[in-house]
């Protein structure tokens, strides 16, 4: 059974936050690839941001802080700490501030793709290297650029995002756009975001992503199913452990959608007119599938934000980014005792031995 109002817009957020990353990056070490415009406007959006920053123990004692603000600031405090303790992540002073934005959309995300295969366009950025997404502050600049791409023959996807990691580079406020959801969601934005501080690989999104949802999913259940006053039999624990099977369905759905399209893609005696009408024809069978065999099977995510958005290469390559062989990242915990600790050592250790970090998960699937 889905939740109501925690379905959607969860996922939404899930998918629509990484983006951010290259902006406050490009921003402090200076994006020699971007326009000089581009990079100011970054830099005054990040700076209002942290201009605007207030410590979370103020917030807490603040007494017009209405209750909904500070049950969830008490949750991410407390989720915080158990990244530090339970997990080994150096949290340094990241979400130890709040700021309250003025909407509910922190930035746009920009990304494209060829039509004829699923290669994404990619923009070069410091620190991070290629990320096959741009993001924006300014609407109509993301308008434009979202034009100039589709004129180029580009399929493309203009998304908001709510929550973002710099990465250790500054420490990262709570923003308030962050608590737009429920109390499994806030704490499982705040683990996903500061596993990318424990890990992150320059020039492998997809395999980043995962690993930041795979840790946020399980990390929140852990979190909600451990500690004091939680359970294995609370509201909290179950839905989180629901919303991570779920995650896991979609990541298998996802994942054979790809290797559809691969197959009319790879072949070499089609044209581009005629790859583009196989192409259709995948994706109204996938719909098909997703409707009747799928999404019945979901027991707290409805994983509406796929299905409403218009289906394309660039809105694909958008959720294989999070949701990339989860299965596999829970076989991998399930080999080490279900550890997640031992698991995030072990993936820290071993990504410098492999060209392709998801080579380190077990299964047959390519990465």
């Amino acid at each position: 059974m889905n939740d109501t109002g925690s379905g959607a817009r969860p996922l939404r957020s899930r998918l629509l936050r990484g983006g951010f990353v290259v902006l406050a990056l490009g921003m402090v070490a200076g994006c020699w690839a971007c326009s000089p415009v581009y990079v100011i406007k970054a830099g005054m959006a990040e700076a209002r941001i942290l201009r605007a920053r207030r410590p979370i123990a103020d917030v807490l004692t603040d007494s017009t802080t209405d209750a909904d603000t500070r049950g969830k600031l008490a949750f991410l405090v407390e989720a915080r700490r158990f990244a530090a303790d339970d997990l080994g992540i150096d949290v340094g002073d990241a979400y130890t501030q709040y700021t309250a934005l003025e909407s509910d959309t922190l930035a746009l995300v920009l990304s494209a793709a060829e039509k004829d295969r699923l290669a994404p366009k990619t923009w070069w950025f410091p620190i991070v290297g290629n990320v096959p997404y741009k993001g924006f502050f300014d609407e109509e600049d993301a308008r434009e650029a979202q034009g100039d791409l589709e004129v180029e023959g580009f399929d493309t996807y203009l998304r908001p995002t709510a929550a973002f990691s710099t990465l250790g580079w500054f420490n990262d406020p709570v923003l308030s756009s962050m608590l737009d959801t429920d109390d499994v969601e806030v704490v499982e934005t705040v683990l996903h975001e500061l596993s990318h501080r424990y890990l992150f690989v320059p020039g492998q999104v997809g395999f980043n992503e995962s690993y930041a949802t795979f840790v946020g999913r399980v990390g929140a259940a852990r979190f909600f199913c451990t500690r004091p006053g939680g359970g294995p039999d609370t509201v909290k624990c179950q839905r989180a452990e629901a919303r991570w099977r779920d995650y896991q369905r979609f990541s298998v759905f996802v994942d054979g959608l790809v290797e559809d399209l691969d197959a009319v893609y790879d072949r070499t005696d089609l044209t581009y007119e005629e790859k583009l009408a196989g192409r259709q024809e995948v994706f109204t069978a996938a719909l098909h599938h997703f409707d009747v065999d799928v999404a019945p099977t979901f027991e707290s995510v409805g994983f509406g934000g796929f299905r409403h958005t218009p289906l394309n290469n660039a809105t694909l390559l958008a959720r294989i980014r999070y949701f990339h062989r989860l299965p596999d990242f829970q076989r991998l915990l399930e080999a080490h005792g279900s550890d997640l600790k031992e698991v995030l050592t072990a993936l820290k250790a071993g990504v410098g031995t492999v060209d392709d970090p998801f080579d380190l998960l077990p299964g047959e699937r390519g990465g």
